[in-house]
C-alpha cells in the first residue's frame, strides 16, 4: 500500500489500520489516530500493544494488512538504540553520509551538517568520533541526521530507553524545542509518564487499538491511578 502525503492539517493520519504477523498473530486491529502538523504527541502502551509496529508502518518499514495511512513528504526515524542507525566514524561524517542521495556540494554538505548539529547542541563536536560519545548525544546526532534531511515529521521509538533520568528529560526537552522552533511534527513511542509533561497530546494503545488519547496530563493522572 503506498503512503501517501496528507490532504488534511494533520501531519500524520491513520485510519482503520490492520497488521498481523506472518503467523497470523494480530498486532494492529482497526488503529485510528491523527496528530496535527506542528504538535509533539507521544504514544503509550504496553509491552506487545503495537507502539513500536506501528511507528514502523508510519516509516515505511513494514507495510499494513490494510486500513490508510497519510503522512508527511520527509520522515526522519530515530531508533530506541542509535547505535542501530549511527554508521560512520565521526559525528559530521555521519549525518553527511545521510545527504549523500542529494547530490549535494561540499559547501552545501557541511551547512546542512553544520545546521542541524546547532539545532541539538552539538556544533562543537562534529569531529568527535561516534563511539566517543554518551547514548545521549548519540541520539542527538541520529536526530540532527533527519533535521539534515529536512525531515518534516519525526518518529522516535522510545529514544530515552537507554539513558538515565536527566538525559531522559533533557532529550524529551530539547525533542519539544525543536518541534516547536522548526515547526516539525513529532510522534514520541514511551512508557515513562514523566515524559507527558513536555507534549501536546498522547495516545493510548491497547492491543492494537487506540483506547484514549487527548490531553497528556489527564492521561497521565489516570494511568498513575491505575
Amino acid at each position: 500500500m503506498p503512503i501517501q502525503p496528507p490532504l488534511t492539517a494533520a501531519a500524520i493520519s491513520v485510519q482503520a489500520l490492520n497488521f498481523a504477523w506472518a503467523s497470523g498473530e494480530t498486532v494492529l486491529d482497526h488503529c485510528t489516530l491523527s496528530v496535527p502538523r506542528g504538535e509533539f504527541w507521544m504514544l503509550l502502551g504496553t509491552n506487545g500493544s503495537g507502539k513500536s509496529t506501528l511507528l514502523r508502518l508510519l516509516a515505511g518499514l513494514l507495510q499494513p494488512k490494510s486500513g490508510a495511512i497519510t503522512i508527511a513528504d520527509r520522515v526522519g526515524f530515530v531508533f530506541q538504540n542509535p547505535d542501530h542507525q549511527l554508521v560512520m566514524p565521526t559525528v559530521g561524517a555521519d549525518i553527511a553520509f545521510g545527504l549523500v542521495s542529494e547530490n549535494l556540494s561540499y559547501s552545501e554538505t557541511l551547512l546542512r551538517v553544520k545546521e542541524s548539529l546547532r539545532a541539538v547542541n552539538l556544533e562543537q563536536m562534529i569531529r568527535r568520533p561516534i563511539y566517543a560519545l554518551s547514548g545521549g548525544q548519540k541520539q542527538r546526532v541520529a536526530i540532527a541526521g533527519a533535521i539534515a534531511r529536512n525531515a518534516e515529521v519525526l518518529l522516535l521509538d522510545e529514544p530515552t530507553a537507554l539513558l538515565d533520568g536527566e538525559n531522559q528529560i533533557d532529550l524529551v526537552a530539547s525533542v519539544r524545542d525543536l518541534v516547536k522552533q522548526k515547526n516539525l511534527t513529532a510522534l514520541w513511542v514511551t512508557h515513562r509518564l514523566k515524559e507527558l509533561d513536555y507534549a501536546d497530546g498522547a495516545f493510548l494503545l491497547e492491543r492494537g487499538r487506540v483506547v484514549d488519547q487527548g490531553d497528556p496530563i489527564r492521561l497521565k493522572q489516570s494511568l498513575a491511578e491505575d
